[in-house]
C-alpha cells in the first residue's frame, strides 16, 4: 500500500481539535498520580525528591502507549485519505407531477402560435432538465386524467407532447382543483412522502386553492406557471362561442402561496424553470440530487486501528509489544496478498474470485489453469464447471466424476446431465488417430469417430451449457449464482497443417454446394415465372376472409398516440360517470 502525501487529507479534520486535549489530560493524570502517592502523608514534601524514585521505564511506557493510543485514535476519527475510488452516486429524487391545461382557452394566441404550443415545449424543457427524475403527467379539463403515472423514463411521456390538445378531453372545462387533486392521488398511490406539483394553466379559482393547500397538507408542493399575456386574445370554445382568455397572475401567485409552491410566468428560455426550482432535480431533503457515478475519497483510517489494538494489548499482558510489532508490519508486508489470498475477503468472496478466474481460464483455452481454479469449489456449479476442464482435456473418467458430484449437490441439474451424457458417449467411442496421438483439447473439432463431421452427436465442452458458469454482480452465499449464464467457448485449432487443409478444403466444397443449391431455386423460380406458373400457392376462401377479417380488425386500432389518450379518457370519464363520481 503506497501512500500519496501530496494528496494526503482529512475528511472530518474538526476531529484533530481534540489533540489539544493531550497536554490536559497529561497534566491531570500527573496530579492525580500525585495525590495517591502514599509517602505524601507520611514525609515530608521537601524530602520526596529525595526519598521517592521517580517513574521507571514501565511506567514511562504506559504514558507513551497511552498517549499514541489516544492520537492514534483521534486521527481515525478523522478520517485520513489519500486515494480515491469509484463510487455509485445513489439519492432518492424529488418526484414531479405535471398538470396541464387542455381546455379550449389553451387555443388563445396571445403567446405565439398559441398557448398550447408554447406549453409543450416547455414541457419538452422540463423533461430534459428533470431526466432521470420520477416525472408524471396529467391532463384536465372538466375532469383530469393520467396521460402518463410516475416513470424515470421521460422518453415516455415525450411520445405523447405533439398529440396533446383539447380535442382529446371528453369534456371541455376548466377544473384544476380536480388536476391537483389527481396530481396529488398519483403521488400518494407511489408512497412519496414528499413532491412537486406544477400547474400550467391562466388562472386559479378558489377551489383550486383549496385544494393545493390540501395537497401542501400532505407534503407536495403546488407552484404555477402561467400560460398568457395580461393583454389576452380571443379564442373559440368547443361549442362554438368566442371567449377572451387573459393571465391572471394574482390568482395563480395565491394558488401558489396556497400550495407552498412557487409562481412564474412562462418564459422562451428556461429562467421560469430555474425561478420555480425545477432545472435540476432535488432530493427529498431539497438538495441536488445527482445520479450515475463517480469518484470519492476513501477513508483509510481503519488502518490505524491496527496498531491501537496493538497499543490495548499493553495494558492486560506482558510481551504485548511483540504483537505491536506485528501488527505495525502486517500492512506494510502483505503476505496475504503476495500470496493471491486475500485474509480481508469473506469465504464466498474468495470462491466467487476463483470461479471468475477458473472461468477467464477456460474461455482462453487454458484448460490445466482453470481445473485448477475450479477444483475445491463445492458447489453444484464448481463440480460442474470442472468437469467441463476436464472434459476438455480428454480425462472423461474424471469430468464424470465431477458431474456426478453436481448432480448430487443439485440432483436433476440441466447442463450437467446434458454434459456427462455426452462426455460418457465420447469415452466410450473408439479413438481416432488424433486421439492415438495424444493431443489434447481437441474434443468438438469434428474429426474424432462418430464425432466426425455431420455427426449430430454433441462433444464434451460444446454441450448445451459448455462453458463455465460466473456470476455476475454481488457473489451469493455460495459465491455464485444458481443458473449461471453460460457461452460456448472458442473451438481450438486442428492439430496439423494437414488437417487444417483438409477443413478448409471441406468448408469451401460445402459453400460451392450451396452457391449451386441456391442457383438451382433461383433457376427454377424464374422458370415458373415464364411459364405463368404462380410461385405461391393460391389461399384458399377461408384464408382469404380470415386475412380480410384481420385486415379489418388492424384497421380499427388507432396507431397514433392522441387517439389512443382520446379512447382512454373517453373510457374513464364512462367508468366514473358509471361509478358516480
Amino acid at each position: 500500500m503506497s501512500v500519496d502525501w501530496a494528496a494526503l487529507h482529512f475528511l472530518r479534520p474538526h476531529w484533530l481539535w481534540a489533540l489539544l486535549a493531550l497536554p490536559v489530560l497529561a497534566w491531570a493524570w500527573r496530579a492525580q498520580r500525585q495525590r495517591r502517592s502514599a509517602w505524601r502523608g507520611h514525609v515530608d514534601a521537601h524530602l520526596l525528591p529525595h526519598v521517592l524514585v521517580r517513574g521507571g521505564a514501565g511506567a514511562r511506557s504506559g504514558v507513551i502507549a497511552a498517549i499514541a493510543a489516544y492520537a492514534l485514535a483521534v486521527l481515525a476519527l478523522a478520517g485520513p485519505s489519500w486515494r480515491q475510488a469509484e463510487q455509485p452516486l445513489w439519492q432518492v429524487k424529488r418526484p414531479l407531477v405535471i398538470v396541464l391545461d387542455l381546455s379550449s382557452r389553451t387555443t388563445t394566441s396571445d403567446l405565439p402560435p398559441s398557448r398550447l404550443l408554447q406549453a409543450r415545449a416547455k414541457l419538452a424543457q422540463v423533461l430534459e432538465a428533470r431526466a432521470g427524475s420520477p416525472v408524471a403527467l396529467v391532463a384536465y379539463a372538466e375532469d383530469a386524467f393520467t396521460v402518463t403515472p410516475l416513470t424515470d423514463d421521460t422518453a415516455n411521456i415525450r411520445l405523447f407532447l405533439d398529440d396533446l390538445a383539447p380535442e382529446i378531453m371528453p369534456a371541455d372545462g376548466q377544473r384544476t382543483d380536480r388536476g391537483i387533486a389527481w396530481a396529488a392521488r398519483l403521488l400518494s398511490q407511489a408512497e412519496a412522502r414528499s413532491g412537486d406539483i406544477l400547474v400550467l394553466t391562466d388562472r386559479a379559482d378558489p377551489a383550486a386553492m383549496t385544494e393545493a393547500a390540501s395537497a401542501r397538507t400532505g407534503g407536495y408542493a403546488v407552484s404555477a406557471l402561467g400560460l398568457g399575456t395580461a393583454a389576452g386574445a380571443a379564442y373559440r370554445g368547443s361549442d362554438g362561442a368566442i371567449g377572451h382568455a387573459a393571465l391572471d397572475a394574482s390568482s395563480l401567485g395565491g394558488l401558489a402561496s396556497a400550495g407552498g409552491g412557487r409562481y412564474h410566468a412562462l418564459t422562451a428560455d428556461d429562467g421560469d424553470l430555474a425561478a420555480l426550482g425545477l432545472r435540476t432535480p432535488v432530493d427529498s431533503a431539497g438538495e441536488a440530487a445527482t445520479a450515475g457515478g463517480g469518484k470519492a475519497w476513501r477513508d483509510e483510517g481503519y488502518w490505524l486501528l491496527i496498531p491501537l489494538m496493538a497499543l490495548a494489548l499493553l495494558g492486560f499482558r506482558r510481551g504485548a509489544a511483540l504483537v505491536l510489532v506485528g501488527a505495525l508490519w502486517l500492512p506494510m508486508a502483505s503476505p496475504a496478498s503476495a500470496a493471491g489470498v486475500d485474509w480481508w475477503q469473506r469465504a464466498d468472496q474468495v470462491e466467487h474470485a476463483r470461479v471468475v478466474r477458473g472461468a477467464d481460464a477456460y474461455r482462453q483455452g487454458d484448460f490445466a489453469a482453470a481445473e485448477k481454479a475450479f477444483t475445491g469449489v463445492d458447489t453444484a456449479e464448481g463440480w460442474y464447471n470442472l468437469g467441463n476442464a476436464l472434459a476438455k482435456q480428454q480425462r472423461y473418467d474424471d469430468a464424470i466424476a465431477a458431474y456426478d458430484r453436481a448432480l448430487r449437490a443439485q440432483p436433476g441439474m440441466p447442463d450437467a446431465v446434458a454434459n456427462r451424457a455426452a462426455v460418457d458417449a465420447a469415452r466410450k467411442r473408439p479413438p481416432s488417430s488424433d486421439e492415438s496421438q495424444g493431443t489434447s483439447g481437441q474434443q468438438g473439432d469434428g474429426k474424432q469417430g462418430a464425432g466426425s463431421q455431420g455427426d449430430a452427436k454433441p462433444q464434451p465442452g460444446e454441450q448445451k451449457n459448455p462453458s463455465p458458469s460466473q456470476a455476475k454482480g454481488e457473489p451469493s452465499s455460495q459465491g455464485q449464482e444458481k443458473t449461471p449464464p453460460a457461452t460456448a467457448p472458442s473451438r481450438p485449432p486442428s492439430s496439423s497443417p494437414a488437417d487444417a487443409s483438409a477443413q478448409s478444403a471441406a468448408d469451401a466444397a460445402q459453400r460451392e454446394r450451396m452457391r449451386e443449391a441456391m442457383a438451382k431455386a433461383a433457376a427454377q423460380r424464374a422458370e415458373q415465372e415464364k411459364q405463368g406458373q404462380p410461385a405461391v400457392q393460391a389461399e384458399t376462401a377461408e384464408q382469404r376472409e380470415r386475412r380480410q377479417a384481420v385486415d379489418a380488425w388492424l384497421k380499427r386500432v388507432p396507431d397514433e398516440p392522441g387517439s389512443l389518450l382520446k379512447a382512454k379518457f373517453r373510457l374513464e370519464q364512462e367508468r366514473r360517470q358509471r361509478e358516480g363520481r
